[in-house]
């Protein structure tokens, strides 16, 4: 019998972000948990940290990808730490551990990771309105290998309903003939 997983969605932004983002990325780990995904980040401070929290208190599972060697290097919401030693080498392992990526603002080390994502075929979703590259990258490709844009949500209901039609889909009912 095939084992059934947990869908898993990557959350990534800014390391250091204002409240108001602190506030949509817990909400949004909170929704990700309601809807039964694990929710792995970059396993630091700020949109990261908020993210695990918001998942954390809904009851869900949490998983922080580390850039350094030390495990205690990770965000007190993280329920499963993963030290890679690798640097900033360690954002084309985050970007590839989930079913789907969600931007929330985000710099430099986001847009690598939208890259990952994008260069691996993953579905990425961007919050309108959260600023850095989630802002910047709205309804674009990032080049010629696919011909989708990336999906931005106006808010969290787009955002669910998005996770529903990409990664959710109901399951096929065999036919019988």
């Amino acid at each position: 019998m095939p084992v059934r997983r947990a869908p898993q969605a990557v959350v990534i932004g800014d390391a250091v972000a204002p409240p108001r983002l602190e506030r949509l990325a817990a909400q949004l780990g909170a929704r990700l948990a309601q809807l039964g995904f694990t929710v792995v980040t970059g396993g630091g401070g700020g949109v990261m940290a908020a993210a695990c929290r918001g998942a954390r208190r809904a009851g869900g599972h949490t998983v922080g990808i580390l850039p350094s060697s030390q495990a205690e290097d990770a965000n007190p919401w993280c329920e499963v730490v993963v030290p890679t030693g690798l640097g900033h080498a360690r954002n084309a392992i985050t970007a590839l551990a989930g079913d789907v990526v969600i931007a929330v603002g985000g710099g430099a080390g986001t847009l690598s990771e939208l890259a990952f994502a994008w260069m691996h075929g993953r579905p990425i979703l961007l919050l309108a309105g959260s600023g850095g590259w989630a802002d910047q990258l709205a309804g674009r490709a990032i080049d010629a290998r696919r011909s989708a844009v990336i999906e931005t949500c106006a808010d969290l209901d787009a955002c669910e309903a998005a996770l529903r039609r990409l990664v959710l889909r109901p399951a096929r009912r065999p036919t019988h003939r």
